[in-house]
């Protein structure tokens, strides 16, 4: 690997747009995605990328365009010349996983974040025992409106 591009973003259409467009402007390589679940619930999508310098900094550059005009990128960067540890320690261990919440936060950061309360979960709780019963009401008028029929 000669350079690595990364392409922060909030949601995974902005983080398919970014990618599209970098491979469509350079000849890069897309090494993988790491997804992070956060605590609000929101997904945001690192896109790694590979190739040589030149390359990945136009990518990059495109990807970020690209995916600005979609949604909401975080950051992006160039590291040239990216040592084999980085890859190996950092990106081949994160590659394809989703990290959820706060479990890789350090305590101070956190504390930092805002509170889930108990109504929060219990009307969490309660939007998903609707969903349910709507989706049973549906199958029994869907059953009985076939029985009727016949």
């Amino acid at each position: 690997m000669i350079a690595l591009g990364l392409i922060e973003t909030i949601g995974y259409t902005t983080a398919v747009s970014a990618a599209d467009a970098a491979v469509k402007a350079a000849d890069v390589e897309i090494l993988g995605s790491e997804t992070v679940i956060g605590v609000s619930g929101a997904v945001g999508v690192t896109i790694h990328l590979s190739g040589d310098v030149a390359a990945v900094t136009s990518a990059v550059e495109a990807g970020t365009n690209a995916g600005e005009s979609v949604g909401t990128i975080v950051s992006s960067h160039v590291i040239p010349r990216t040592h084999s540890n980085v890859k190996d320690e950092l990106i081949d261990k994160f590659m394809g996983k989703t990290v959820e919440n706060t479990k890789n936060l350090s305590k101070s950061s956190q504390e930092n974040l805002p509170k889930k309360t108990d109504s929060q979960d219990e009307e969490k709780k309660e939007k998903s025992t609707n969903k349910k019963t709507e989706q049973q009401d549906e199958d029994l008028k869907s059953k009985n409106g076939k029985s009727n029929k016949t």
